[in-house]
């Protein structure tokens, strides 16, 4: 059977459990060999300060002497009953000494416990303390181990002549019982310190295991791997935010759709550090962090699960949805992903310029068709004259007609199409579109795509503010002028409405990206498929081509409405075929730009 491996989390809490108790096992016996010492060298200190006092007895001294002086030494049963035996017994008793032996010059025992030792010649080397040195001991001896010490004993009224000596002792079962009374805390102590040993590495393998989930090293690596490889190898933007609110991940995606700039830092830097794309906003608070308010608003709580919302950020149109993020029923934060739909939008806009113009051929058709059978009809029955006459007025009117006023002023075929196409829209809602005289328009649209999302935009806006009005007369007045420039010329759009105004909504603020007239107190002005975005979208096109969109006039209630003003260079230029402009051509465009200038 294949070996189980431990877990890195099991194999950390083992390792910490075993260095806790070396640790612990260490300092107890370490502890408990310093008290023993401790207790020992006490021992032998009592034992000298006790046989100091012995041999400075005036009775042992004199007996010492006497005994030392006389020939032989006096038998057992004598020294038994003497008086060094007693005062030895006695100082014995009162202090717990294992033992307090008295010898004479020769080493030969005059005072012992074990009176059956008595004159015979101690176990333990006694010639230091006969020779006048006073020594503290660690032996065993007849009654056992002890720790003890040896002094001399003088003749009375000598300092020099030593005449026995006093060695005293204390049993290390003594010894050994005073340790384990203080070996108790000891003990305890280290009990208390493996037991917090233990807790700790607990917690911290339990803290270690929610930091990393429940993955292993090798899987943190792999993850680590996958997630840089992910994160900068896909066009969506991602951003995660930590459940403590703070900003973990912003990839090099959702930098470029927000139009944000990168950490300049090297990876590993301060400014980088922690981040796996380098993003300056890694790690600072989302609530503060400088993105969209409409991002913020899909972590909030009462925010719904991968609802998705349209923003414009950066010149893009983005399409952005917040997740939560869960491991095994934990919460890990937010998950917002970003999703490029400006060329999408850019192809609806443009399909939908199409598809407007279309629609309005398919109108006409009917009418084109008749026209055609009343010539055939005249050329049949050989009016040749009133045929003639139709023609000319057809030609006078054009082949389709389309309800809007002096199209004429549109020389390029692209304008006069898509004009035509929303004038028809506009008629069906009961909106008269029509084109201002000040209107003039030379050079042909080198840019219809972005003339026709800035120009579509603006006249569903005003047609939506004429519907809205309170004026019983709706209409939408279109004003056209195109300025010519070495690089192309500049296309300059007013666009006025019969509605009632702003309602006093700041000028600036229907520009910002969510706002709708899908609220009832900010009605008055439509916005792109009601998303909010139509207004915003075309004031980002026109300065990312250097130019803008602006409100003129605010308009009031009861009519005239809101005037929007967009200039947008560089989308006009001269037919390769065309003539050079005559000298009149040219004042009258100066004359036009300035009554536009005065209007404006």
């Amino acid at each position: 059977m294949p070996k189980l491996a431990l877990r890195f989390s099991t194999q950390t809490l083992l390792l910490q459990l075993g260095v806790v108790l070396l640790v612990v096992l260490l300092s107890g016996t370490v502890h408990a060999w310093l008290v023993y010492g401790r207790i020992g060298t006490e021992a032998e200190n009592q034992a000298l300060t006790l046989a100091r006092t012995v041999a400075s007895d005036p009775v042992i001294r004199s007996q010492v002497e006497t005994i030392s002086k006389g020939p032989g030494t006096p038998p057992a049963t004598v020294l038994a009953a003497g008086p060094i035996q007693a005062a030895a017994e006695a100082a014995r008793s009162r202090t717990g000494a294992l033992f307090v032996v008295v010898t004479d010059e020769t080493g030969l025992r005059l005072a012992h416990p074990d009176q059956a030792r008595l004159g015979e010649r101690v176990s333990t080397d006694p010639s230091d303390a006969l020779s006048g040195k006073e020594v503290t001991t660690r032996n065993t001896g007849t009654l056992g181990p002890s720790a003890g010490a040896k002094v001399p004993v003088y003749a009375p009224g000598s300092t020099a002549t030593v005449v026995g000596e006093i060695s005293v002792g204390y049993s290390m079962e003594t010894l050994g019982q005073s340790l384990a009374e203080d070996i108790v805390p000891i003990a305890l102590t280290a009990a208390g310190s493996l037991v917090a040993g233990v807790l700790a590495s607990f917690l911290l393998r339990r803290r270690l295991q929610r930091l990393t989930l429940g993955l292993e090293p090798e899987e943190i690596s792999t993850l680590v791997h996958d997630q840089v490889a992910v994160l900068q190898g896909v066009d969506d933007g991602v951003i995660g935010i930590s459940a403590d609110g703070r900003i973990t991940v912003f990839n090099a995606a959702a930098t470029r759709l927000l139009g944000m700039p990168e950490a300049s830092g090297a990876p590993g830097s301060p400014a980088t550090a922690g981040a796996t794309d380098g993003h300056v906003l890694t790690g600072t608070d989302w609530e503060r962090a400088a993105v969209p308010a409409q991002l913020k608003a899909l972590t909030q709580p009462s925010a719904h699960d991968a609802e998705a919302v349209e923003i414009v950020a950066g010149g893009r149109v983005l399409v952005a949805n917040a997740r939560k993020a869960l491991h095994r029923k934990e919460d890990l934060g937010w998950v917002v992903m970003l999703r490029d739909r400006t060329e999408l939008q850019q192809l609806t806009r443009q399909l939908d310029a199409v598809g407007t113009m279309s629609a309005a051929l398919r109108a006409q058709r009917h009418e084109f068709a008749n026209q055609l059978h009343t010539i055939a009809g005249f050329m049949s029955i050989g009016q040749h004259g009133q045929a003639k006459d139709y023609l000319a007025k057809i030609s006078a009117t054009g082949p389709l007609k389309f309800p809007v006023q002096q199209a004429e002023l549109l020389q390029d075929p692209y304008l006069q199409a898509f004009v035509g196409a929303k004038s028809v829209e506009a008629d069906e809602r009961g909106v008269a579109l029509r084109i201002g005289p000040e209107t003039l328009v030379r050079e042909h649209v080198t840019e219809p795509q972005d003339v026709t999302t800035v120009l579509g935009n603006l006249i569903d806006n005003a047609v939506n503010a004429a519907v809205a009005g309170s004026s019983t007369q709706r209409w939408v007045e279109l004003e056209l002028l195109d300025e010519p420039g070495p690089d192309g010329g500049t296309l300059h759009i007013v666009v006025a409405d019969s509605g009632d105004g702003l309602g006093g909504v700041e000028p600036e603020r229907v520009f910002v990206e969510g706002f709708t007239t899908a609220e009832p107190a900010e009605g008055r002005i439509g916005s792109a498929g009601g998303q909010g975005l139509g207004l915003a979208l075309v004031r980002q096109l026109a300065r990312r081509r250097g130019g803008d969109v602006r409100v003129l006039e605010p308009g009031s209630p009861g009519g005239p409405g809101a005037v929007f003003m967009a200039t947008m260079p560089k989308v006009t230029g001269a037919p390769d075929d065309a003539p050079a402009a005559e000298p009149s051509l040219a004042a009258e465009r100066s004359a036009a730009a300035e009554r536009k200038e005065g209007h404006q």
